[in-house]
């Protein structure tokens, strides 16, 4: 295969454009800079910081405490979209036939040589099979694994490599990838082979999956008709950039949106599986298509878990602050709190502490004037993201009890702390009406009983019913 390319490569010359330079070609790009723009198919290893090298000692203080919300590692996508795996191979065959036979390629941003070879080349693994929907992958565990020992390296006071299930307390949610997320988080931190386990999952998750038991959180309209996610996906910017892409593959009409969005999934998917190499479907796009299919998620995202309906979705979490401030306060193990959920978790996490919260609304016709929005998923909900909170005692400062919070191992920058380092009294502070809200009552804002209270209620009302039936028996 290797000298087929060496082969085929030659047979076209570089493609110049109009104004000279030569079109993109993704096979050529050493930078892919697109490839960390992937919202919430973004791979950890591309986005995650180094910053923490420089944020991780205070001085005079000594960390003591953490607590960690952590999204699961990369997954495969849901069994609807590995059911398209033939889809893929026509359009591949189509793409190529367009530039083969039907000659259609565009006069300017073509697939260069190496992309198209590499497309035409590109087979479906068939070993991912529906019943593995949204299964964590080889790489994911590898992420998981990875952060607990970059987190271990950086506070081994804290994170000790003998596991002792009074000192740590884990829990995840009731699905595949979050219990292999867990389990290779503990490997990372205690080796194989440990002990590690995590506390039972109750079968009402509203610490870890509150947003599946609020109506009126599920009520709300982030997408559909009328939203600012739909006005910009029929907006001419997206329906142009569609047009593009199709053109740039061949086609001399555009390509039903499925169709190119699958191309992108797939292009997002393969990325992340394998982060040291590269999807041939991403050869497709170009950089600037991808930062427009990156706004339309961040659209989604932020008026589904984020800032666009705040009212809501800052108050989902009110058991998770609370869980993080309590044990955090608390003098007494466990020392150390992991949590392994999803990103719906993660993001309205950082709605209810306002973190990387814009002045600006999201909306469908300010895409360019919030190209540096702080409300980006690819940096905020990668897969494998994760928010860490240490507690750190200062016996000498005014205020002996300090706080620095991390969000894919960078700091979180909060007006009311001093370069990432936060007062805990301040803390408490800022979050008191998280901390002292009722949360049955406080966290599903329309005046909801909660989908949890009445599923008990109708269990009971069955349970009576039954009885009733049996002593008529």
């Amino acid at each position: 295969m290797r000298l087929l390319l060496l082969l085929l490569v030659p047979l076209v010359a570089p493609r110049l454009g109009v104004d000279g330079q030569e079109d993109y070609c993704f096979g050529k790009d050493s930078e892919r800079p697109q490839t960390a723009q992937f919202a919430s198919k973004t791979a950890y290893q591309i986005v995650k910081s180094s910053n923490i090298d420089k944020q991780y000692l205070v001085p005079g203080c000594e960390a003591k405490k953490m607590w960690v919300f952590h999204r699961h590692g990369t997954r495969l996508p849901k069994a609807g979209t590995i059911k398209k795996a033939s889809r893929l191979i026509e359009l591949r065959d189509q793409i190529v036939k367009n530039y083969r036979e039907a000659k259609t390629k565009p006069e300017t941003n073509a697939l260069c040589t190496e992309d198209l070879i590499a497309i035409q080349l590109w087979k479906g693994n068939s070993s991912i099979t529906p019943d593995m929907d949204e299964f964590l992958t080889s790489q994911g565990y590898d992420d998981l694994r990875g952060t607990a020992k970059l987190y271990q390296r950086y506070y081994p006071s804290i994170l000790p490599r003998d596991y002792n299930d009074t000192y740590y307390q884990f829990r995840h949610t009731d699905t595949q990838r979050t219990t292999e997320s867990f389990k290779a988080f503990a490997e990372g931190l205690f080796g194989t082979g440990n002990a590690a386990h995590p506390v039972d999952t109750p079968k009402d998750d509203l610490l870890l999956r509150p947003y599946d038991y609020c109506q009126s959180y599920k009520q709300l309209n982030y997408k559909g008709k009328g939203s600012e996610y739909h006005k910009y996906t029929q907006s001419a910017l997206w329906n142009s950039t569609l047009a593009d892409i199709s053109t740039r593959l061949g086609y001399l009409y555009t390509l039903e949106q499925a169709d190119i969005l699958l191309m992108y999934d797939t292009c997002r998917y393969e990325q992340a599986w394998q982060v040291d190499r590269t999807s041939v479907w991403c050869g497709a796009f170009l950089p600037e298509q991808v930062t427009v299919f990156e706004y339309a998620e961040d659209l989604k995202y932020y008026y589904g878990s984020g800032y666009g309906f705040e009212e809501d979705t800052a108050r989902l979490n009110c058991r998770l602050v609370q869980d993080m401030l309590t044990h955090l306060s608390s003098p007494v193990s466990p020392h150390v709190v992991a949590h392994f959920g999803h990103t719906t978790g993660l993001q309205t996490l950082i709605t209810a502490l306002g973190v990387r919260k814009d002045d600006v609304k999201l909306r469908a016709d300010n895409y360019n004037s919030l190209t540096n929005r702080r409300w980006k998923t690819s940096v905020l909900g990668p897969f494998a993201a994760n928010f860490v909170a240490v507690k750190y005692d200062c016996p000498a400062a005014l205020d002996k009890e300090k706080a620095v919070f991390f969000l894919n191992q960078d700091a979180v920058q909060l007006d009311w702390c001093s370069v990432g380092l936060c007062n805990w009294s301040e803390v408490l502070h800022r979050y008191k009406t998280l901390a002292e809200a009722n949360c049955d009552a406080y966290y599903c804002r329309s005046g909801a009983a909660s989908l949890a209270a009445s599923t008990a209620l109708l269990a009971s009302t069955l349970a009576l019913l039954a009885a009733f039936v049996h002593l008529k028996l």
